[in-house]
């Protein structure tokens, strides 16, 4: 007889908590952001023990009805419904932006939507197919719960640089697809520059270089001072870095 008393104790306790974490996460409108893009976005650099804290005022959104978001820890794209395996996902920059925004507006509640899938070209990204429309359909998810779309960060371009001629009408299609489908026609939008440690990217680093004056209200993340684990993919430290610098660039445009 104690034994079920005990039972039915922890399954109340048990919902109470969920219970109490959803209000908790739905008692104010969030800032949301949408992470999109190949394996550097998805992450792929070591989760060191610096990187093993949950965020203050940071969730992640789960795709679960019941428990919509989460607090925030690595790995940041474990939500992805397109990812790869999950031993796959990694430090991404997503962990070093939602660090440095709630640094820079730690009254804000942040929500971040991860959705991205590595080794992807961004012809898989084109409007209409399986990753855009999955990236369309978890953030439209995640509005419904409450809160506002406040701006998308993109790395991505990997799979892309022998094409990099194609590149920016391509980017250009998908920012406007975003924007569109969204219902947001001018959402802040900040792409990133590529490792720099193969030179056949060098035409791509300064292709990306010219979006902000191609597509209004958009932005650029540099890759200077950064390393990687493999010639591609950036290790923890760069990731961080990169993170930060994805923060100060959609600050700028939120601001103006």
């Amino acid at each position: 007889m104690i034994k079920k008393i005990l039972i039915v104790f922890c399954v109340v306790l048990f919902y109470q908590c969920k219970s109490s974490h959803i209000a908790e996460v739905k008692s104010e409108p969030m800032d949301l952001y949408l992470c999109i893009g190949q394996s550097n976005m998805a992450g792929r650099a070591a989760i060191e023990p610096i990187d093993q804290d949950t965020l203050s005022n940071v969730y992640l959104f789960t795709g679960n009805e019941n428990m919509p978001w989460e607090k925030a820890a690595n790995p940041f794209n474990k939500y992805s419904t397109v990812r790869k395996e999950m031993r796959m996902q990694r430090l991404s920059p997503s962990y070093g932006f939602a660090k440095a925004m709630h640094e820079a507006m730690p009254n804000k509640r942040i929500g971040l939507i991860i959705n991205a899938k590595g080794g992807t070209s961004i012809e898989e990204w084109k409007p209409g197919d399986t990753l855009y429309n999955e990236a369309i359909s978890q953030t439209k998810k995640a509005l419904k719960t409450g809160g506002t779309l406040k701006g998308i960060i993109w790395h991505q371009g990997e799979s892309n640089t022998s094409r990099y001629k194609k590149y920016m009408g391509q980017l250009t299609d998908l920012i406007e697809a975003l924007r569109t489908d969204l219902n947001m026609p001018n959402i802040p939008f900040v792409a990133g520059q590529l490792s720099t440690d193969k030179p056949q990217r060098n035409n791509f680093n300064q292709m990306i270089l010219e979006l902000p004056a191609k597509v209004e209200n958009t932005g650029v993340v540099t890759t200077e001072n950064t390393s990687t684990i493999d010639s591609t993919h950036f290790d923890s430290a760069s990731q961080r870095l990169l993170g930060k610098r994805y923060a100060e660039a959609m600050i700028k445009l939120l601001k103006n």
